[in-house]
């Protein structure tokens, strides 16, 4: 009896964080809250963002009553970002990539967006692609660090997802002012083709306007040449 009570109590234990379809719940409430961290504050930066919402993003985040978050939320941002990536490749480390088969839903994007918004996509890219492959997250998110990937390379991409700005001199004005634009792109005139293969469900010209750019299409040489 006693030793049959140990060999439940064993199972029990093993089984401790998990459901009944297999999902880490343990894992996926962390990674829950390392997407939220990631997230808020771009939503925050999101051209659209209304005011009001920012206002609730402050409360959120406890800077309701900081007037100089607005000045410096890039660094709070970057400094979040770093503080993920050292969590997610712990978690890559013990688990692999952390997909749908173990945190579920869009959980399984969480590692995803965390590497996408750090200087190691080189280094994970593979894992991303495998990931991808086994269908334990969508192939459009390889797609998309694919391209940034091949952007960062100072290479034109693939799937028209990752869009850029510089600083310009307005010629009429002689101001300064921001140029944004969507990265070049290999064979444009294909480009929704290989996005509708891939799963996206916009077109190119519909994703620029998502995220508040006018396309066009641009050579690399002639993005260089814009000053």
């Amino acid at each position: 009896m006693t030793k049959q009570l140990l060999l439940i109590g064993f199972i029990f234990l093993s089984c401790v964080g998990y459901s009944q379809n297999g999902i880490n719940k343990d894992l996926k409430i962390e990674l829950d809250s390392i997407m939220k961290s990631d997230q808020i504050l771009r939503e925050y930066i999101n051209f659209d963002t209304t005011e009001e919402r920012k206002k609730e993003i402050l409360k959120e985040i406890g800077h309701e009553n900081d007037p100089t978050f607005r000045k410096r939320i890039w660094k709070v941002m970057n400094a979040q970002d770093s503080i993920n990536l050292i969590k997610v490749e712990k978690i890559i480390s013990i688990y692999g990539y952390p997909g749908k088969s173990l945190v579920g839903e869009p959980t399984n994007e969480s590692a995803f967006y965390v590497i996408q918004h750090s200087k190691e996509i080189a280094k994970y890219l593979p894992l991303i692609k495998e990931a991808a492959e086994k269908e334990e997250i969508l192939f459009t998110k390889y797609a998309m660090m694919l391209d940034r990937s091949l952007v960062q390379q100072g290479k034109e991409q693939i799937y028209g997802t990752q869009g850029q700005g510089k600083e310009i001199t307005n010629k009429k004005t002689g101001k300064k002012e921001f140029f944004d634009y969507i990265s070049p792109i290999q064979n444009p005139e294909k480009v929704n083709k290989r996005r509708k293969k891939a799963g996206f469900t916009t077109t190119v010209e519909e994703n620029a306007k998502e995220i508040g750019i006018e396309y066009k299409v641009y050579t690399l040489d002639e993005i260089a040449k814009i000053n």
